[in-house]
């Protein structure tokens, strides 16, 4: 087995990682009898699920030359928030618990069109998309 494959199995877990989204991969070679990762991660959390991956596989990482840079442009859209909408609740009472605002619950309505059909008919159980 030549080098590349047996570090790139070594390290394989944290390539793993770099290779979800929120990552760009620059560079993965060989230099200097060591594994050479270049990369760009959307943000400063993702980089460091890289380097927590890293130090599992190695504390040392002698044989590992890593440098991940942060590019905002690539990190993955936020996850939607969710409500799951309680007895009694209206959209007026969940958009002053989000917003501060009771008049912003169409906002709501709005993001929730495929499964509401009138902003006054919600059930208990149902879980709103709560959008920004």
């Amino acid at each position: 087995m030549d080098r590349f494959e047996e570090l790139k199995g070594k390290y394989g877990t944290a390539l793993k990682v770099l290779g979800s989204k929120g990552f760009k991969m620059h560079n993965l070679h060989v230099q200097d009898n060591k594994l050479f990762i270049k990369a760009s991660a959307g943000n400063q959390d993702l980089k460091n699920q890289v380097w927590q991956e890293i130090k599992r596989v190695d504390p040392k990482f002698a044989d590992l030359t890593c440098d991940i840079s942060l590019d905002p442009s690539i990190a993955p859209p936020p996850e939607p928030r969710t409500y799951k909408v309680q007895p009694g609740d209206t959209l007026s009472k969940v958009a002053k618990q989000f917003y501060s605002d009771a008049n912003k619950y169409m906002k709501i309505f709005e993001a929730n069109k495929d499964q509401l059909s009138d902003p006054n008919m919600i059930k208990a159980g149902q879980v709103l998309k709560i959008p920004d």
